[in-house]
């Protein structure tokens, strides 16, 4: 890059601390999102807004993408006013979870205003923003990678997974899916667990200690369903679309995803039964009032 100086589209859970984060590295920063009191909170730290994403390109050498749906970084980057509609900035940088079917469409339309597309979705949640310790997918062309790997860095770590965009989106829906799949058996079992006479608390610190400690047994399961908060960050409506994604793409290559669609099968009952906006950890709920047993800690409401 020529200098420090980038757009950034979505400003929600995750986009804003990464903005902070690249404000704090010395970047200057222009957003925009629909949302103007994310926008405002951000200008106040330092950030410059636009009123329409196509602006965001003008005195800008990149572009980054937070959004929530495949359908919102489509209309961002080749929608009316979208990216593709200004002038500027000639890479695109997507850090959304948007699936590899509309990341190549996404890719193929930006490519046809001489735009590259950097496939780079992120792991690790809102607290992995704020701490920069995101994982990084990167998909991109070999000459892109240096343009944009400094940025994410601060972000994170990025690793270079491929040079076609897409392959970065495989490798994320497929993370989430394994995370997903594991904090719904554990949620599974704990219940059981719980039902049949043990203490939650003890079954924790003795699964940690042997083979089936996972991420959500030593930090979803701990933090948020035992103490009753139910506050990870996720929203369950997002993790359905990943999930879907996943299973979408399974269908795609061939390969069935048995396990895959039993937990798309409780992500969306629990999305059904507590609202898209339920917090990814409150899927154990469905399977306590199935089993008429509550999973709480010593310190839990």
């Amino acid at each position: 890059m020529s200098n420090k100086k980038i757009g950034f589209a979505g400003v929600g859970r995750m986009g804003t601390p990464m903005v902070e984060r690249l404000l704090d590295a010395g970047y200057e920063v222009t957003v925009f999102d629909v949302n103007k009191a994310a926008v405002s909170a951000l200008v106040e730290k330092g950030a410059k807004a636009v009123d329409t994403p196509a602006e965001l390109r003008n005195g800008t050498d990149c572009v980054l993408m937070s959004l929530p749906m495949p359908e919102i970084v489509k209309s961002v980057a080749l929608g009316e006013d979208g990216l593709a509609a200004g002038s500027g900035a000639n890479i695109v940088i997507d850090l959304s979870t948007t699936g590899p079917s509309v990341t190549r469409e996404v890719a193929a339309g930006l490519a046809e205003h001489g735009i590259s597309l950097a496939d780079c979705p992120v792991s690790g949640g809102v607290g992995g923003a704020q701490k920069g310790t995101l994982a990084i997918m990167v998909a991109c062309a070999e000459d892109v990678a240096p343009k944009v790997i400094p940025i994410l860095e601060v972000l994170g770590n990025p690793t270079q997974v491929a040079n076609e965009p897409g392959l970065g989106q495989v490798l994320k829906v497929l993370n989430n899916i394994i995370s997903v799949a594991s904090l719904a058996i554990a949620s599974e079992a704990l219940v059981i667990g719980t039902k049949a006479g043990l203490d939650p608390e003890v079954m924790m610190d003795v699964i940690n200690s042997g083979s089936g400690r996972t991420n959500a047994t030593t930090d979803k399961i701990p933090k948020f369903v035992l103490t009753r908060k139910f506050d990870f960050g996720f929203a369950i409506g997002l993790s359905a679309k990943d999930v879907r994604l996943c299973i979408e793409e399974s269908e795609a290559q061939g390969v069935p995803m048995v396990v895959g669609a039993a937990v798309k099968q409780l992500v969306n009952i629990t999305k059904g039964r507590f609202g898209p906006d339920a917090d990814l950890t409150e899927i154990i709920r469905p399977i306590e009032e199935w089993a008429g047993a509550t999973v709480v800690g010593k310190g839990g409401a």
